[in-house]
């Protein structure tokens, strides 16, 4: 076994080289650890608990029962062409790649600008959300809920009052601690990655069992029944309006911002084993077990809630509602372990980041990349690039600390930014720039259709993302493809080169020997 350990990192190293890249991350992840850090991110005890309101005070609970399966379906739709282009180029920052490969540099550097914007807004959702949670779950018995300073105002979500300096102190408290961790080393992350993926599995079936309980009775048929719940009728998680099909189309936000940051796979790609097949299984195993767990256990919590219209009119508040009604210990416990999953997850997505900063950086795709791009002698890991996202992660929350609109603007960065390589692979699949497919082959024709319907996909997402009340996201958006026109065209198009393609990597191989030497294997 273990030589056979040894054959497989040989071989992840000589795929690495032939990329022109050095292997400098400690390379520990086994196929399960690669799983397990898609699985934590995605969380389905994340954007599953503290987006629910969004199906609830929408549509009702056809948004659960039918929206889930379709939203579902159109991530993992993203899933499948990425998991194809992975096993073909398995590096830190995968997409970033992807897209210079099978694009250009333009291409290459427009992924890794949407694909950093998405994954911060992802870490800072979920850091957040983190917030909410814990102050809805615990906030009134600490004391948490009090406005100490209302000078900041005032934020009202899941049900609990949060003073803005609460929850940017708090979340800036969970983005250090998040980065101490990330710091020390992979070894420590994918251990608690690993134990992530364990509470989530754990705590979705404790809740599963608890609301099938201690449900009042069994009503199946809300599963596909629909009810206008916008304006008041919903908690106002809604404006109100007429058009069900625009109502039923935003509640699907909340299948789609749950299964999503899977891109951690790929992009932790270089510490581990066996990367050119664990990576493509990592990404569609997180999917495919995120979207069942999570599914059963939305229909359960759809199933216990007392009363459909009494729930809508909870708004963000519906969870903890429904939840309170168990006994103590239950809801103590559900509590204890979606903060725990919660926290983890936040974890995860700082991993997956820094490791998007550090392999962008490598190829000086951000300003004072030779800092970015630095690897601790001593733990092996990007440590510089840790600490800038949690910097980055920290502005955005106190620049939009309103969830659902970090929510927003996470999905719409993210996914363009998945769908950006996958759309240029529909254009390269069988030329010059990719004619060898990896081991993992789904085959030319069927990754065709795939890549079509993510060009359709990309762009139902971004309609659903700035819908009303996240008009802040379009403002977000707009200013962001301004300045990324101006940067590009003023700078990075000029400076930047892309990643190494051709000649340019045999001319990396003294560089790759000079850079390995510094570390023990």
């Amino acid at each position: 076994m273990a030589k056979n350990k040894k054959m497989g990192s040989a071989e992840d190293i000589k795929v690495l080289h032939s990329m022109g890249y050095a292997q400098e991350l400690d390379r520990k992840m086994s196929g399960f650890s690669n799983f397990a850090i898609s699985f934590s991110i995605i969380c389905i005890l994340a954007g599953g608990i503290n987006s629910i309101a969004q199906a609830t005070s929408g549509v009702g609970g056809g948004a659960i029962g039918i929206g889930w399966i379709i939203g579902c379906l159109v991530s993992g739709l993203f899933a499948l062409g990425m998991a194809q282009i992975s096993s073909s180029y398995p590096t830190a920052g995968g997409l970033y790649h992807w897209g210079s490969i099978l694009g250009n540099r333009f291409v290459g550097w427009l992924t890794a600008w949407f694909n950093l914007i998405g994954l911060v807004a992802v870490l800072g959702s979920v850091d957040v959300g983190l917030w909410y949670f814990f102050s809805g779950a615990f906030g009134e018995k600490l004391g948490l809920t009090d406005n100490f300073l209302g000078m900041f105002g005032q934020v009202t979500l899941l049900g609990a009052d949060a003073n803005v300096l609460n929850l940017v102190v708090f979340v800036l408290g969970a983005l250090i601690i998040q980065g101490i961790i990330n710091h020390i080393g992979i070894r420590l992350t994918s251990f608690l990655t690993d134990i992530s993926g364990y509470i989530i599995f754990a705590t979705a079936a404790f809740l599963t069992v608890m609301c099938l309980v201690y449900a009042q009775g069994y009503d199946i048929s809300r599963l596909w029944t629909f009810a206008n719940n916008s304006g008041d009728a919903g908690g106002g998680v809604w404006p109100e309006t007429s058009n069900m099909w625009l109502l039923f189309g935003v509640g699907l936000l909340l299948p789609i911002y749950t299964i999503t940051g899977y891109d951690a796979s790929a992009h932790t790609s270089e510490e581990t084993h066996d990367a050119s097949t664990s990576v493509p299984n990592g990404i569609l195993r997180s999917v495919l077990w995120s979207s069942i767990a999570g599914y059963v256990m939305l229909v359960a919590f759809l199933l216990f809630i007392p009363s459909m219209d009494d729930a809508a009119k909870q708004g963000w508040g519906v969870f903890f509602w429904a939840i309170n009604t168990m006994p103590a210990w239950a809801s103590f416990l559900i509590y204890l372990g979606i903060t725990l999953a919660q926290f983890l997850c936040g974890l995860a997505a700082m991993t997956s980041t820094s490791r998007m900063v550090f392999a962008f950086s490598r190829d000086g795709g951000l300003p004072l990349s030779n800092v970015w791009r630095k690897v601790s002698t001593s733990f092996r890991v990007p440590a510089n690039a840790i600490w800038l996202v949690v910097l980055l992660a920290a502005i955005l929350t106190s620049y939009a600390s309103i969830y659902s609109v970090v929510v927003a603007v996470c999905v719409i960065f993210v996914f363009i930014s998945y769908a950006i390589p996958v759309i240029a692979g529909y254009f390269a699949i069988g030329t010059s720039k990719w004619n060898k497919m990896g081991p993992w082959n789904m085959g030319k024709a069927n990754y065709k259709i795939v890549a079509a319907l993510v060009f359709v996909a990309m762009l139902l997402v971004f309609f659903l993302g700035v819908q009303a009340p996240n008009e802040l996201a379009l403002s977000i958006s707009i200013g962001v493809f301004i300045i990324t026109a101006i940067v590009w065209f003023l700078i990075e198009n000029k400076r930047f080169k892309g990643p190494p393609i051709g000649a340019a990597i045999s001319k990396r191989m003294a560089a790759i020997k000079q850079a390995e030497s510094k570390f023990k294997n």
